[in-house]
């Protein structure tokens, strides 16, 4: 099948670029733009209390007060506000008012905090569509326009709130996409300038992933228009490292099976065919591996995971497709050309490193089992004190305005303020609320341990529904705040309801912690769904039962030890309160999908050499030879391009580079060149039941020294020096010619 894709690709060459240049061009001219938001209960169904509440609040105060943007004003001399200060505020607030700012509907100045450290001016703003900035705008000309309005009067504002926030996150997102394209196209050029000394072959993988991102983003953009999928601002980021990381690793695959065809004598076009005919199955069974992970997203009942699973697919498809007929089809124009100027290709490099690993491993396997196994293990056991969070960990020491004036508020007023709890009473009987009943919830919402002050703000028109702050003493996006609302609070609040109500607790705070119990019930769901795809995936290829079983028990102790790892990282030594709390959803998608790709890599190649007639010992030394340099260079290369999001100023993107980054490099350094090398030679032939495994032709190997050479010695295309290229992919997807 791959074989023949390959004869088509090369015998039609101009016809394949023709055919990419003008689909990518529809696409990209089509397409239209992705849009984001970072709203959080946007991603939650409706099902949970949070967002109940909040259609509550919708459906009975559709006019109500609800601040997008706070002016958060203190003295510039850090002294408390005189009562001509607090004037000059109330002054500014009318002054914006005037401003008849876009979408700006109301603007309400409060009194002094208590100390008179802080004062407010609360801004309301129209409720706005996904993708609609214009709250983002006026929040922009907001701070244009009081840098002149305070000057020279000792006062210094900050405005903070949910559409401040949004602006600085975007902006602080897009600065972020920058560094990690630039780091990523900076590590990618390095490396593979290094592996294949040659310019040519950097800036053909640059501009063919380049193309193959813009046709991607097109269909993502066009696939979230159609089905109307969310997409969090994540999202663009991981794209980068996906299509250029995993982009750059199938490219290497397929260059490094075509350099070796060339040693081997073929011309640039028959090398191409016998490239893409053996490497086109484990590249293809690897994509798959990683897009049906993605895929299992679609169980997930947050929408911007449902999202992120298809987006990433549709990336990891797109680029499958290209390196199998774009890059192939330029590649045998170019033919011998493509390694310009060097003329290394030519010669067959001796690979000492990993032919003494693979000896090594074949002679002992039980030490690099029980070694690389234990490792893991010990780096995993950090996995028990992982603790997610939704709170960003910045506002001390943040640069951007919406987090240095939230901590200025922070100073004089309770850390709720910000984002206090709402709680939402309804009539269930018809009958209109009480008085005294409102009243003596309220004092029992105060009551609540946790809960600085309490309130009734609103009550509609029909006397039916009221609406309750409860202004929490700690940060509402902390994990305290949310162990108080997902307590004492909502059950006070259930509890309290007077007869004939009944009560919902919302608010951000209330909103994360309904996120959390998602995440919960999607690691219950979406995990073993994709660990039983993948390993659907390793039956078809190995056609086995035992290889996919301990294939993914290598993975999981990958896991493990990525996790393990993060959390001592960053909660232990830098003092983190918790982890992002999607960061083990993304972790186990990348993790487990890019170590299976790297063990189908290995465990191919095992096969292979066992079907050559070697015991599984002496296969095991072979296939690490072998594949070793190539998954070597395929993990750093990779590990690299996620370790660029460290360069990032979001600790969550932080967080993720750095776990996927080391999952990656336990991946291909310790899983694949070790641990499940050595666990295949353990269990021998047996681990490929219920097939059995028969050398292809036995009087190949006839003329063997017991050197454990797995090539016939008279084939007139093998390489004499090592008997085959040390940098070959795992050739199991097809016979040598």
């Amino acid at each position: 099948m791959f074989k023949a894709l390959g004869r088509f690709v090369v015998g039609h060459r101009w016809l394949v670029i023709l055919t990419w240049l003008i689909a990518g061009a529809a696409v990209i001219g089509f397409a239209p733009s992705l849009t984001t938001t970072s709203d959080q209960a946007e991603f939650l169904p409706g099902h949970y209390e949070s967002i109940q509440a909040q259609k509550i609040q919708e459906n009975a105060f559709p006019k109500g007060f609800s601040p997008s943007a706070i002016v958060v004003v203190t003295r510039e001399d850090g002294k408390p506000l005189s009562e001509a200060d607090s004037a000059k505020v109330t002054k500014l607030g009318k002054s914006l008012e005037a401003k008849k700012y876009d979408t700006v509907e109301q603007v309400i100045t409060t009194p002094p905090s208590p100390h008179k450290k802080v004062q407010t001016v609360m801004v309301s703003m129209a409720d706005v569509k996904a993708g609609d900035k214009s709250q983002q705008h006026a929040v922009e000309d907001m701070r244009d326009d009081l840098e002149p309005l305070v000057k020279g009067t000792g006062l210094k504002t900050g405005v903070t709130g949910d559409a401040a926030t949004q602006l600085d996150n975007e902006e602080a997102s897009k600065e972020a996409d920058g560094l990690i394209f630039l780091g990523t196209i900076g590590l990618i050029i390095v490396l593979l300038t290094i592996i294949f000394r040659s310019p040519t072959i950097t800036i053909l993988t640059i501009a063919g992933i380049t193309l193959v991102s813009q046709v991607a983003n097109g269909l993502i953009a066009t696939c979230a228009e159609v089905f109307h999928l969310k997409a969090d601002s994540s999202v663009s980021s991981l794209l980068i490292v996906v299509l250029f990381g995993v982009g750059t690793d199938y490219i290497l695959f397929l260059m490094f099976r075509y350099r070796e065809r060339l040693r081997l004598g073929e011309d640039p076009k028959t090398a191409m065919i016998s490239a893409v005919g053996r490497v086109g199955e484990a590249i293809a069974s690897a994509a798959g591996a990683v897009a049906v992970c993605f895929l299992a997203l679609l169980l997930s009942t947050l929408s911007f995971l449902v999202s992120m699973g298809p987006a990433l697919a549709i990336a990891i498809v797109v680029t499958l497709l290209a390196c199998l007929t774009l890059i192939p089809a330029i590649v045998s124009l170019m033919g011998t050309k493509v390694f310009w100027p060097s003329k290394s290709w030519r010669h067959e490099p001796r690979a000492a490193r990993f032919g003494a690993i693979g000896n090594a491993v074949g002679r002992r396997p039980g030490l690099f089992v029980i070694g690389s196994g234990l490792l893991m293990i010990a780096v995993a056991i950090g996995a028990f004190g992982y603790k997610p969070t939704f709170a960003s960990d910045e506002s001390a020491t943040s640069t951007k305005e919406s987090q240095v004036a939230l901590h200025a508020m922070s100073q004089d007023l309770p850390a709720g303020s910000t984002n206090p709890s709402s709680v939402l009473m309804r009539s269930t009987n018809g009958e209109k609320l009480k008085t005294a009943d409102m009243t003596a919830f309220v004092s029992k919402l105060k009551q609540v341990k946790g809960v600085g002050d309490a309130s009734r703000t609103q009550l509609s028109k029909d006397g039916r529904t009221a609406e309750f702050n409860a202004v929490l003493k700690m940060d509402p996006n902390g994990r305290e705040a949310m162990d108080i609302v997902r307590g004492p609070l909502r059950t006070t609040a259930h509890e309290a309801a007077p007869a004939g109500t009944e009560t919902k607790v919302g608010g951000i705070t209330s909103v994360f912690v309904d996120i959390n119990k998602a995440v919960n019930r999607d690691f219950s769901v979406v995990f073993p769904t994709a660990a039983a795809l993948i390993m659907l995936i390793l039956g078809l290829l190995l056609r086995s039962v035992v290889a996919p079983i301990y294939l993914m028990v290598s993975v999981a102790l990958g896991f493990g030890a990525t996790l393990g790892a993060t959390v001592i990282l960053f909660q232990q030594i830098e003092g983190k309160s918790g982890l992002t709390f999607f960061l083990p959803v993304i972790m186990y998608l990348f993790v487990v999908a890019i170590g299976t790709d790297y063990n189908i890599l290995m465990v191919a190649r095992l096969r292979e050499e066992a079907k050559e007639g070697l015991s599984p010992r002496e296969a095991t030394a072979k296939s690490i030879q072998h594949a070793g340099p190539t998954i070597a260079a395929a993990g750093v290369i990779l590990a690299g391009t996620f370790a660029s999001m460290l360069l990032a100023s979001d600790t969550s993107l932080s967080q993720i580079g750095f776990a996927v980054a080391f999952g990656i490099m336990i991946s291909s350094f310790v899983m694949a060149m070790f641990f499940t090398p050595a666990l295949t030679a353990l269990f021998g032939r047996a681990a490929w039941w219920p097939r059995r495994i028969r050398p292809d032709d036995p009087a190949r190997h006839q003329g063997d020294s017991g050197q454990g050479v797995s090539h016939h010695p008279a084939d007139p295309e093998q390489v004499p020096a090592q008997g085959g290229s040390p940098y070959a992919p795992p050739s199991s997807y097809g016979r040598r010619d």
